[in-house]
């Protein structure tokens, strides 16, 4: 694991001092080489807990370890384009960027103490700012940034302020203790609750948490949205996880109230996509209903909550940021990502129009994708918990239905604008970049004991 580590340090040492006409070209042979030891971690060592005093692997942070390692070459591949025509110093200050913010979801997931897991959930907030607000499209890029710190900030600082607490009254801060709970449990232990996971509800985020979600999707380059989507979202349904082994929290009436939020979300956010005009906010709203099943698993403190939870979590993790490169290689030449706008798509790309078709069903859980194995089996645990949320999960479910066909149909149907039809060919580095996303997909579908 200390390999891993050092090895993306290596990565970014590189960046910073090698030559300008290899730079693109070696951040991403090398980032690819470093999925090796991850793979390698996740073969040898999945089921290895407290391997040092710092670092841990255990089952549910090496595939999510996995996951931001493969996302870091994609990154790489998916942004070349858009930096190409700045100055080679931006280029290398842009990859750093994106080395710097691996490097902490990394050492973020294997952490085996609370505080050196808050030290790396705070780092990752400079690098991510820094793509939103230098590299984004729009002059609303600022304002999109000012919310991503300032919802981050403002959960971080309870999230503190319970570590410090913790740490005088049990003198260790090591993620594998537990605290007993009970629902009869007075309403300040309830509050210390909510403080422990308002961080990581934000991360998610929670629906009435999720304002700055689609601000920052919709301004960040192609490589923000990716992370944001990929990787950054599981940073909170992770922390949930591990907060909640501590605190066996699933009877907690809090707990009640947070999964019956998520679940209205789930209801809320189908219908607000299925209005939405531009293709990168319906994608990111689509996050916020897909997350609301990671929080209802999660809470039930249940196996069967928990195995849906993460495997919901890396399925959302390939899908979303396919389809933010899907959205992102038409905006490149047509410069909009209004969805009427963008219509017969299938007419000039067909083979892209394939992959928009795998995509859009493998985001509405058709079988038999992997999302549709993460859906029922945290329906099943929340099912199990509440009899009655089975209502809010079925309409949930044909929202999300719904809104993917929609994505689909409107980005790829119909007659294509006159103004569109001398746009260039799609490259042989965006075909890589898709099939790199749907390879891990598919492949898992008939290895599903892997992610179990």
């Amino acid at each position: 694991m200390y390999s891993i580590v050092l090895g993306y340090v290596g990565l970014a040492g590189m960046v910073l001092f090698c030559k300008n006409s290899g730079l693109w070209r070696l951040s991403q042979m090398v980032g690819l080489l470093l999925v090796i030891p991850v793979l390698k971690l996740l073969g040898l060592n999945a089921f290895i807990s407290g391997v040092s005093n710092s670092l841990t692997s255990g089952v549910m942070s090496v595939a999510l370890v996995g996951l931001s390692a493969w996302l870091l070459p994609l990154m790489l591949i998916a942004s070349q384009r858009h930096v190409a025509g700045e100055r080679y110093i931006y280029q290398r200050i842009f990859i750093f960027c994106q080395i710097v913010l691996t490097g902490a979801l990394i050492v973020a997931f294997l952490a085996s103490d609370l505080l050196l897991f808050y030290i790396a959930f705070e780092v990752t907030l400079l690098p991510t700012l820094m793509l939103i607000t230098r590299w984004g499209a729009q002059k609303e890029r600022y304002q999109a940034g000012t919310y991503f710190m300032f919802y981050t900030m403002t959960g971080s600082l309870p999230l503190l302020v319970c570590l410090i607490g913790q740490y005088h009254a049990c003198g260790t801060l090591c993620l594998d203790m537990e605290f007993h709970t009970h629902k009869d449990s007075d309403y300040i232990l309830n509050i210390w609750w909510i403080g422990c996971i308002m961080a990581f509800l934000i991360k998610l985020p929670l629906y009435g948490s999720h304002l700055w979600l689609p601000k920052a999707h919709v301004e960040a380059p192609i490589a923000g949205s990716m992370v944001l989507a990929g990787v950054l979202l599981k940073l909170g349904g992770y922390g949930m996880m591990r907060i909640s082994q501590m605190w066996c929290a699933s009877g907690l009436m809090s707990s009640e109230v947070i999964l019956a939020l998520a679940l209205w979300g789930a209801i809320g956010m189908g219908a607000i996509c299925l209005r939405q005009t531009d293709m990168k906010s319906l994608i990111a709203y689509s996050s916020v209903g897909h997350m609301a099943l990671v929080a209802g698993g999660v809470l039930t403190g249940t196996v069967w909550g928990y195995m849906g939870a993460m495997t919901l979590m890396i399925a959302h993790g390939i899908v979303s940021s396919c389809l933010f490169c899907l959205a992102n290689c038409w905006y490149e030449r047509s410069g909009t990502r209004n969805l009427i706008g963008t219509r017969g798509g299938e007419l000039m790309f067909p083979l892209l129009s394939l992959i928009w078709l795998l995509t859009s069903l493998m985001n509405l859980a058709l079988p038999p994708s992997i999302n549709l194995f993460g859906e029922l089996v945290a329906m099943v645990a929340i099912y199990a918990w509440a009899p009655t949320t089975i209502l809010f999960m079925a309409l949930g479910g044909v929202l999300a239905a719904g809104y993917s066909l929609y994505l689909y149909g409107m980005s790829q149907w119909g007659s294509t604008i006159s103004g569109y039809k001398n746009i260039s060919f799609l490259t042989n580095r965006e075909y890589i970049l898709m099939l790199m996303h749907l390879a891990p997909g598919l492949y898992l579908i008939p290895n599903m004991k892997m992610v179990f």
